[in-house]
């Protein structure tokens, strides 16, 4: 295409540039070989012309004077700012150097490769650290606490992760007839018309409002969409969890769950042995008996009958299994032991969270959970759109599997505008996201073995091929099991926003032997690396993404002096690293993961984007019945039940408590009655902004006119009672440290709660020590500590903390 000398490519979103999830299609103009406009892409089905202030600020973002252009080593001290320009070949060479001397004196598992949220790297950087010999991927938040846990946590029960639906699969959306719009939809945590979309829209929720769609609203904060909301449930943060045990307290008692997948896709009727509170397993019953398979207790024959996991049905087929009661069963040792039913355990425990009990922790109104819960139960269908805030809570397990047992309870679940299994589009794996893997991956299962947290932490064993984040940082301290020597750091910004208690991270970048950074801009953790890489932006490469459907291309539209793709970088140093490495070209590598389509990546790119066909396992509906989930074709899910569970018989084998409930968290009033004395305001943290993502684009001028301070959320009526006007900075405190911020006076936050922005840092400030940039000013994560993950390793305090404010002097600053 091209229009008046100015030649337009048609291409798809995917950091680095806008920084999101990506997926959006846009419409690059490019004129002598720069970008001099970019808008939406009308014809494209995901966000059809609509696009965001990131990425139409992307002419200011790909020609910014301070972009990084050429490879550079350091000059100086760690953080002094002192760099070296060298050539691209001189920068492998040192690269390919330095990792080997490292891999030979200590093994490939010495090396860490650090990147951040969700992008177009995962696929990449594996590539690298797998040819390398490494299993040490580093997600480098603390419990890993965005988006993985809460899909490793889906897997666990449902064997598959699922999304609200929207029509997305399908090419002429709202249009296509197999689609039927919810009638009701719960926004839970999460404020999306301002954040990166997971593969999913804001426009799109508004689009089905304007439908019809009625909002239950899960969130603290007045967001947009509880502003618009049917029920707003403004809940204390940290206790979801609760909420969703009161929400299946309500629909179960009132008999508004769904009966006829209770009993044919759940394991509800599975037996639990009263001596031990496990499963009754087949082993149990017969010394010969598979540990695989369960037993119900069949009503007709009045007898266990054996649940065959490998054939998702009962032995006997004419079995009539009992949702309810007691009875004493005789083991294969002639023991007798008294069982009960899964579904009797789950509803006992869901029993303990009547509404009024649930009003006292979280705050709600009885009456609101209740009407809320009915609502969403009567709505046929409905669905549950889930943000960050999930994740961002140590029991987010037990939380989120509370969320999955009430979409499917109610029937909600792979119908029309429910929540619908979210495939790779063809099942085309490259970024293999927790539950799947793809042809990216290690030699041998021998070079997995060292990964840290994985013989400790089973979701990361089972689902989520990282290691742990916070056994990481330690480990680089102890050197124990092993030293920990070098990092690589893509995509990811440890000091400036990624990293909680960040002053530890600066330390543990100093003792490393030996790190690279792969960016764009200098920013306060470039400054600890020993090479730095420029990378390239989404326009300035040849890429591909199946993150769900459509399976579609990223296409180069221009070069940047001698900016390089990540997938570029990362694809000469595997070849270097690894000998045998059996692609000749990136091309090649591409071709090889999309052979499940069926399409070369040539094919693919003249066509833009394809969507799956009708009967493949990446298209609705009602999957589970139709054998499109198993590998083995049959009906059912991809659990060890072939079953969706409710009682979880992975975590029942973590000695992990196998069905949903609430945990108080370690930092709130509740648990920490002490600290709440000196420290009486709960701090939640990382309130999105349209014009950022994370700790990206405080240097591109018109996203910081957008927002150009670090803001929190303060109800006027605390403010006054501190002393604090609008507009005023002030400091947040507690026992870490503090961090100033500037006041935003606004009932949109509860009398009892502050919400402060996240990933700040100054790139107009001096870039060496001690500024860095400004990153100690007014950095949160100085105020949230490590090592308080989830039982399961996942999930952090960050949404949820304790803090004190009073008024900042002029003048007064943070240093290093």
């Amino acid at each position: 295409m091209s229009d008046q000398g100015t030649h337009i490519v048609k291409t798809t979103t995917w950091s680095p540039g806008p920084g999101c999830h990506g997926g959006c299609g846009v419409l690059a103009h490019i004129k002598d070989g720069k970008l001099v406009k970019i808008e939406g892409d009308p014809d494209h089905p995901m966000n059809q012309g609509r696009l965001c202030a990131r990425a139409l600020a992307m002419t200011q973002y790909v020609h910014h004077s301070d972009r990084l252009r050429y490879p550079v080593k350091r000059a100086g001290k760690r953080g002094e700012g002192k760099w070296q320009r060298i050539t691209w070949a001189e920068a492998f060479d040192l690269i390919e150097e330095r990792m080997n001397t490292i891999r030979e004196e200590h093994g490939p598992e010495s090396m860490v490769f650090n990147v951040g949220t969700g992008r177009d790297i995962y696929a990449w950087v594996c590539m690298l650290a797998y040819a390398y010999g490494s299993p040490n991927v580093m997600f480098g938040l603390s419990g890993q606490a965005c988006y993985g846990p809460r899909l490793s946590a889906v897997c666990t029960v449902q064997g598959d992760f699922a999304v609200f639906d929207a029509a997305q699969w399908f090419p002429d959306r709202y249009k296509d007839p197999r689609y039927t719009p919810p009638a009701c939809m719960i926004i839970w945590g999460y404020n999306i018309h301002a954040t990166c979309p997971d593969n999913q829209f804001g426009h799109w929720i508004v689009d089905l409002m304007k439908n019809g769609t009625q909002i239950i609203c899960i969130d603290p904060r007045l967001s947009w969409f509880a502003s618009r909301s049917k029920h707003h449930l403004r809940l204390r943060p940290g206790t979801d969890s609760a909420l969703v045990m009161g929400f299946l307290n309500v629909i179960i008692n009132q008999d508004l769950h769904d009966k006829p997948f209770l009993e044919r896709w759940t394991n509800a009727a599975h037996l639990i042995r009263e001596d031990t509170g496990k499963l009754l397993r087949e082993d149990d019953l017969a010394g010969t008996g598979s540990h695989g398979n369960f037993a119900a207790w069949d009503t007709i024959n009045a007898r266990p009958v054996i649940w065959e996991s490998a054939d998702a049905a009962y032995r006997d087929s004419q079995a009539s299994p009992a949702l309810s009661g007691q009875w004493d069963v005789v083991l294969a040792s002639g023991d007798t032991v008294r069982c009960h039913t899964a579904w009797d355990a789950f509803r006992r425990e869901v029993d303990t969270y009547p509404p009024d009990r649930v009003e006292a922790i979280t705050g709600v109104p009885a009456k609101d959970i209740r009407a809320a819960a009915e609502l969403y139960a009567k709505s046929k269908p409905a669905s549950i759109h889930w943000g960050v805030a999930v994740d961002m809570t140590p029991a987010l397990t037990p939380l989120v599997t509370g969320i999955t047992a009430l979409w499917a309870l109610t029937g909600n679940l792979d119908v029309p505008g429910g929540n619908v299994f979210a495939k790779f589009a063809f099942d085309v794996v490259s970024y293999a996201l927790p539950g799947t893997t793809g042809p990216i991956g290690l030699k041998t299962k021998a070079q997995d073995k060292p990964r840290i947290g994985a013989d400790r932490f089973m979701p990361l064993n089972k689902f989520y091929w990282r290691c742990q984040t916070d056994v990481t940082l330690d480990q680089i301290f102890t050197e124990k099991p092993y030293p920990i020597k070098g990092m690589w750091i893509q995509t990811a910004g440890i000091m400036q926003g990624l990293g909680m208690d960040p002053k530890r991270w600066k330390k543990a970048l100093e003792k490393l032997d030996f790190v690279v950074a792969v960016d764009l801009f200098h920013t306060p953790t470039t400054q600890y690396a020993d090479v730095v890489l420029p990378a390239g932006t989404f326009l300035e490469k040849d890429s591909f993404r199946s993150w769900w459907v459509p399976l579609q291309t990223i296409n180069k539209a221009m070069t940047v002096d001698e900016c390089l793709p990540d997938m570029e970088i990362n694809f000469e140093l595997a070849k270097r690293f690894d000998p045998e490495y059996k692609y000749e070209t990136l091309y090649d590598l591409y071709d090889d993961i999309l052979k499940p389509s069926g399409m070369t990546f040539k094919q693919l790119q003249a066509k833009g984007w394809a969507y799956p066909p009708e009967g493949s396992a990446s298209c609705p509906y009602r999957r589970h019945e139709k054998g499109l989930l198993r590998p083995d074709k049959k009906p059912g899910f991809r659990t060890q039940t072939g079953l969706f569970e409710l009682y979880s018989t992975l975590r029942e084998e973590w000695d992990l408590e196998p069905i949903p409930h609430h945990e108080e968290p370690p930092f709130t009033p509740v648990s920490r009655p002490d600290l709440a004395k000196d420290y009486p305001l709960i701090l939640s943290t990382g309130r999105r902004s349209p014009a950022f993502f994370h700790s990206e684009h405080r240097n591109i001028p018109w996203l910081r006119e957008i927002d150009p301070d670090p803001l929190v959320e303060i109800h006027p009526e605390t403010a006054a009672s501190h002393g604090i006007g609008n507009g005023e900075w002030l400091w947040i405190e507690n026992w870490m440290g503090r961090a100033r911020y500037k006041a935003k006076l606004t009932p949109v936050v509860p009398e009892w709660m502050i919400m402060a922005t996240h990933g700040w840092w100054f790139p107009e400030k001096e870039a060496a020590e001690p500024s860095l940039y400004g990153v100690w000013e007014s950095n949160i994560n100085q105020l949230i500590p490590m090592n308080h993950h989830g039982k399961d390793g996942q999930g952090a305090p960050i949404k949820h903390s304790m803090c004190r404010i009073y008024k900042c002097s002029p003048g007064e600053v943070n240093h290093g």
